[in-house]
């Protein structure tokens, strides 16, 4: 089975308060972009492995056993007696971006196990199993524009669309620490309330629409302060780190014919939205 995990941008992101869990509750809107991974699965012949793991495309470190595609097939193999799987992985979301790559890869996962053996899970079910597997996991269950708030776990559905406007995406080759990130900002509940900047016309989202996460991170790492810039001075309408970073985006109203000369020791993605 073939499937293609989604990439995912925050419009807007504001950490509201500190609860006593130490978790932060935060506000923001998650919104699907056509950037994917490859995520194959079939059975494994030939083999007394439990599983084979391929992974191909964008380096991911650490082992196999780690990676939450495979925790969520061991996980499921478990309880459900599932056979042994060959498992390929063609990376193309970033990792450490703010993208969402693995928890839309974890996501896939078990809907094409869900799939495959008929296990007869509703969409509920498996939001309420991925969150195991991180706050951000169970929106790729439905991939539909959401206002996410408590820790990024729960969803209101919006009705939100970029269609026809060309997203621009920009990775710096920086690894922006999410715990640092946290530590530099101070929660607050914004002055006009997400929903509300999100129902404004895209062309108004610019000095209305923030991520608390940019002050910070932006001291840090200035080399990110300057790509959000370039896209402003590019013709963005609106321009925005991704979650914690390190990734940058802008929306336009015409492609950038030069995005990968300019950012030539940065990743870069393109595409108009649909």
């Amino acid at each position: 089975m073939l499937t293609f995990p989604p990439a995912k941008i925050n419009l807007g992101l504001y950490v509201v308060e500190k609860r006593p869990d130490g978790y932060h509750n935060l506000e923001t809107v998650f919104y699907p972009i056509p950037l994917c991974d490859t995520l194959e699965t079939k059975p494994l012949l030939h083999s007394n492995a439990p599983y084979a793991f391929q992974q191909v495309g964008l380096r991911i470190d650490g082992e196999a056993a780690d990676n939450l595609v495979v925790r969520v097939y061991l996980s499921m193999k478990e309880e459900f007696g599932l056979p042994a799987l060959d498992i390929y992985m063609d990376k193309h979301i970033p990792t450490g971006a703010g993208l969402g790559g693995g928890s839309s890869d974890a996501a896939h996962m078990m809907k094409q196990l869900n799939e495959q053996f008929g296990l007869g899970l509703s969409a509920t079910e498996m939001e309420r199993r991925l969150s195991a597997f991180g706050a951000d996991c169970p929106f790729f269950v439905r991939e539909r524009p959401v206002l996410a708030t408590g820790i990024g776990d729960r969803f209101t559905p919006l009705t939100l669309s970029l269609k026809g406007w060309t997203l621009l995406l920009i990775k710096p080759p920086v690894h922006v620490s999410t715990r640092e990130a946290y530590a530099g900002v101070t929660p607050r509940r914004p002055d006009t309330e997400l929903a509300d900047v999100i129902a404004r016309p895209v062309t108004e989202w610019r000095g209305r629409l923030g991520n608390d996460f940019e002050e910070s991170v932006f001291a840090a790492h200035p080399e990110i302060a300057a790509i959000k810039q370039t896209l402003y001075d590019f013709g963005a309408v609106y321009a925005a780190m991704s979650g914690s970073g390190s990734a940058v985006f802008g929306l336009f109203s015409h492609p950038v014919e030069s995005a990968k000369v300019v950012f030539k020791d940065c990743y870069v993605f393109q595409q108009r939205l649909r």
